[in-house]
């Protein structure tokens, strides 16, 4: 089976997961997902407070050499053991969770685009964009909701890294993306990705 990866990025709260969740739903089996996110590095040595102040928008904090070598094993037809990342601790699990190949491979997160090999691996690479407003406003209801995060730490680490990141690393990967999506409930920029992606499915 050759597999088709398709890497999906954009900003923090620019529609990245919205995209890809309605993509998982409409086709089901036939996609496999990974998350970039899920490679955050361990900080088993470190507390929780030091844990905070880490810089979770710069491309090292992610140990994505670990999820290139994941993605050539899904491509190759090979299982693969996936970290989880813990939001409320700032922490990998202790759990892994097991991905199974499939025709076509979704990799989704902010820096997706912006590692060179990661990118390669890439057969179709699409950025979702949004306003900067939308995207905080988005980030800041999914944190509390569902990372368990206060509104003071939440706007102390947009400032002080997330929004900073994204212009030295996010933003400019959108001039290597194949498409560029304005946010992730467009149904026109749905409709082209879902109609290529069963064309994928049908060769």
């Amino acid at each position: 089976m050759q597999s088709i990866v398709i890497g999906v990025a954009g900003g923090t709260g620019s529609g990245k997961s919205t995209f890809t969740k309605r993509l998982k739903e409409e086709f089901a089996d036939s996609i496999t997902v990974i998350y970039h996110d899920n490679y955050y590095r361990s900080r088993d040595g470190i507390s929780m407070e030091d844990r905070k102040k880490i810089n979770y928008d710069h491309p090292d904090s992610l140990e994505t050499d670990l999820l290139i070598q994941h993605l050539k094993q899904l491509k190759a037809g090979k299982s693969v053991e996936c970290p989880i990342y813990d939001y409320s601790v700032h922490n990998r699990s202790d759990v892994k969770i097991k991905i199974n190949p499939s025709k076509i491979i979704i990799v989704e997160g902010i820096l997706v685009l912006q590692n060179d090999e990661l990118r390669n691996l890439c057969d179709i690479k699409i950025y979702v964009d949004a306003d900067a407003d939308e995207r905080i406003l988005r980030r800041a209801i999914r944190d509390v909701k569902e990372r368990g995060r206060d509104l003071e730490g939440i706007m102390e680490q947009y400032l002080t890294t997330v929004k900073p990141m994204h212009y030295q690393y996010v933003e400019p990967t959108k001039a290597l993306a194949d498409m560029v999506i304005n946010s992730g409930m467009n149904e026109v920029a749905f409709d082209i990705v879902k109609t290529k992606i069963d064309a994928l499915l049908h060769t």
